[in-house]
Order: structure tokens, then C-alpha cells, then sequence
């Protein structure tokens, strides 16, 4: 049995995406820079808790329960509110982050669209990881409900914020996409 801390993957992946950033043909501001510099910051932090540390376990330290034991596919009956609402606050940020990235991500539908899909894919991820190295972590429908509802709330947020005009004109500094398409 051995152990894969998060540093060992995740410093290399946030130096080559800030350097990717640096390195880019596009130029951004220093406001966008700061947001795309904070949501790479964000995407790691997310990496570090659902998927470090990667505990190895196989031959004779191997999970003798069978993969499939890891799967919670029962929504809400298995419910553990501190989860529920840790998983929630997990995905605010990046129901705030998204509209500030791309100008399709303006649509309550789309924006749970990515949140669900990023959820699913963590979930496969941990699956994966239960599967082939023994990892402890479970697959739960009630993190991919939590994931999407927090995704969707940090938009519904930012949404209402940007609708004071002061704030809005302030944000759109930070817009990645094309400069002009300004949040509405």
C-alpha cells in the first residue's frame, strides 16, 4: 500500500497552466489574469479534495469489498447533510466562475449542464480510482445532486449581483470572452 499526495500531480498541472496562461497569443488583462490564476487555483483545490490522496491498494492490501459495494446510486435516502452541504459550497464558485469564462454560460440550463458533467466526471473518476487502486472513496448520486444545486446556486447569486449596475460595470473587467459581449 502506498500513497499519492495531491502535490505530486497537482504543482506540476498549475504551474503548466499558469505558464500556458503567461505564454498565451491572447493577451489578457491583469483582471483577467487574476481570474483565470484564481479559477485554476480553484479547479486544483476541488482535484485535492475528491481525488487526493490517492491511496494505492493492491495484492494482499487490496479493498476486498467488491467495487460495485462503492456505488450510492439511491438519491437522498442515504443523505448525509454535512456532505450535502460541504458538496454545495464546493461547486458555488464555479457557478460564479462561469459566466465570466464564456458567453454561452448565460443560460440557467447550461450552467447546470457543466455542473452536472463536471460532478459526473469526479464521481468516474473516484469510481475509477475504487476500481484500479483500491481507493476508499464512494461514487454518490447525492454528491452529483449537491455538486449541480451549488453550481446552479453560485450562479443565481452573481446573476442577482450583476444586476446592481455599479457591481456590473465593475465586473466586466473580468470577462475572459470576447470584450464586446459584456455581462447583461
Amino acid at each position: 500500500m502506498f500513497e499519492i499526495p495531491s502535490w505530486y500531480i497537482l504543482i506540476p498541472i498549475g504551474l503548466m497552466g499558469s505558464l500556458f496562461l503567461f505564454a498565451s497569443k491572447r493577451k489578457y488583462t491583469y483582471s483577467q489574469y487574476v481570474l483565470l490564476v484564481s479559477f485554476l487555483i480553484y479547479v486544483m483545490g476541488v482535484i485535492h479534495f475528491t481525488v487526493f490522496p490517492i491511496e494505492v491498494n493492491i495484492g494482499k492490501y487490496a479493498n476486498q469489498a467488491p467495487w460495485y459495494s462503492s456505488i450510492n446510486p439511491i438519491p437522498l435516502l442515504t443523505l448525509d447533510s454535512k456532505s450535502f452541504i460541504l458538496n454545495v459550497i464546493m461547486f458555488f464558485p464555479l457557478g460564479v466562475y462561469l459566466p465570466f469564462l464564456k458567453n454561452n454560460y448565460h443560460a440557467v440550463k447550461n450552467i447546470a449542464r457543466i455542473g452536472f458533467f463536471t460532478s459526473i466526471s469526479i464521481e468516474i473518476t473516484q469510481l475509477c480510482l475504487r476500481i484500479f487502486a483500491g481507493n476508499g472513496r464512494m461514487m454518490d448520486i447525492n454528491d452529483l445532486i449537491a455538486n449541480t444545486l451549488g453550481c446552479i446556486l453560485g450562479y443565481l447569486i452573481i446573476q442577482r449581483l450583476l444586476q446592481i449596475n455599479s457591481i456590473k460595470i465593475w465586473m466586466n473587467h473580468f470577462m475572459v470572452y470576447n470584450q464586446s459581449k459584456q455581462l447583461h
